[in-house]
């Protein structure tokens, strides 16, 4: 049986309370950077005619500021044994994880338009065998903690310096599998090993509170043995002085960190609206407009 639409309500307002969100004059608007990667999304849906734009545009400010002040990987050699490791385990939001990639030079820019093409290695999820620099193919949704997991596992065994970021979606981690990566993290002490969660407050279908309440979700995590933090996921400086001060309990938890997000962030027509969850022969009016609201 649905929801009725006051407890869904009720359900929302409940999550928004539990992050302080900054009032509207004083969430940062995106600057050039985030706009011209949000481009190269918008270039990967028009050449290959389809692609998830809202979980896309949601974790676009988590992977830059990871990508171009945290992670210590190198586009020459993305197999580097001593690198950081970032996830994506919300695979469908792959668009974002190839235009930054793209944009740090594992592969041309160009690659982006032949995204989902027959005779192109971009996939609609991504693949650790086709693409440099992912580190884990996803979208089997759920997976990714527990990868993640035993990457932190084997880099404390081998006594190298790698962190281990993974990127989950809100809607992910409804899978019991995500949990029981948790408990056995925190058994460890995992102090190398990121929890993200792009809390976007949607899933495919319709909102996160309807489909499976997750709140009280930073008690959630704490429940599990997590060092915990809240930020605005697009807030860049927010999320640099986060990422800074990681880890947040040295040698004893790992860490979690709820980043509170808009599902297809930077496109008022999309913002939060599931029609653009997957979008698919996407006419061209509509791209154009895309472009409009991005230009720098």
């Amino acid at each position: 049986m649905r929801s009725s639409p006051k407890s869904i309500s009720a359900a929302l307002l409940r999550a928004e309370a539990a992050f302080a969100a900054p009032r509207p004059e004083e969430v940062p608007a995106l600057d050039s950077r985030s706009k011209a990667l949000r481009r190269l999304v918008v270039d990967g849906l028009k050449g290959g005619g389809r692609g998830h734009l809202g979980a896309a545009f949601s974790a676009i400010e988590i992977l830059r500021v990871l990508y171009d002040e945290v992670l210590r990987v190198d586009p020459a050699h993305p197999a580097w044994p001593e690198r950081d490791r970032l996830l994506l385990s919300k695979g469908h939001g792959c668009l974002a994880l190839y235009a930054i990639l793209a944009d740090k030079g594992f592969f041309p820019t160009d690659e982006l338009t032949r995204f989902c093409r027959f005779d192109s290695f971009l996939g609609g999820h991504p693949d650790a065998a086709k693409v440099p620099g992912v580190e884990a193919s996803t979208g089997a949704l759920g997976h990714g903690p527990s990868i993640g997991l035993g990457l932190a596992l084997a880099a404390r065994l081998h006594h190298r310096p790698s962190r281990v970021f993974v990127v989950t979606g809100d809607g992910e981690i409804n899978e019991g599998s995500v949990w029981e990566a948790a408990m056995s993290a925190a058994k460890h002490r995992l102090d190398n090993l990121t929890i993200i969660v792009d809390y976007n407050k949607h899933q495919s279908y319709a909102a996160t509170a309807e489909v499976l309440d997750l709140e009280p979700l930073a008690d959630k995590w704490r429940s599990f043995g997590f060092a915990v933090q809240e930020v605005d996921g697009h807030d860049v400086a927010a999320l640099r002085t986060l990422f800074r001060a990681l880890p947040f309990s040295p040698g004893r938890k790992p860490n979690a960190i709820i980043a509170h997000t808009v599902k297809g962030k930077g496109v008022s027509f999309a913002e939060n609206n599931l029609a653009w969850h997957h979008k698919s022969n996407v006419p061209a009016a509509e791209l154009e407009a895309v472009y409009r609201e991005l230009e720098d």
